[in-house]
């Protein structure tokens, strides 16, 4: 099964974090899966630490180092991604979700036929059946 990470799983799964879940570390550990992450969240990090480099020690370059070394495989974006965004399904009474991130990320997973592993609990919302909440 092909996983794109989102980038907090990502980046847990980098940091061996607790707060990574025994179910998304086994899925990822497996080794019948292909794990992927998204240049979108070596993006996200890199501006996340750009913006507040004291409280935010993770850089994208740290993401990505610790994403090869991992094993996980880099996800580019192409325009069938951004065309992607159009299809998910959100219901209007969702709770509002506004960060572009994770819409282009779901869309990458969407496109390339892949599953899409989360801790996000705004994610759920989009009643995709790719999505892995964990």
């Amino acid at each position: 099964m092909k996983i794109l990470l989102d980038t907090h799983i990502a980046i847990w799964s980098v940091l061996d974090s607790e707060e990574l879940s025994d179910a998304a570390r086994a899925m990822i550990l497996d080794e019948s899966n292909e794990i992927y992450y998204s240049v979108a969240s070596v993006w996200e990090i890199t501006i996340k630490h750009m913006a507040h480099p004291e409280t935010f020690l993770y850089s994208g370059k740290h993401l990505e180092k610790g994403c090869e070394a991992n094993g996980f495989v880099s996800l580019p974006i192409f325009n069938k991604h951004s065309i992607e965004l159009e299809t998910l399904v959100r219901p209007k009474e969702a709770p509002p979700h506004k960060d572009p991130f994770d819409r282009i990320l779901l869309a990458q997973a969407k496109s390339e036929g892949m599953k899409f592993m989360t801790h996000d609990s705004l994610i759920p919302y989009y009643n995709e059946s790719f999505v892995i909440s964990v």
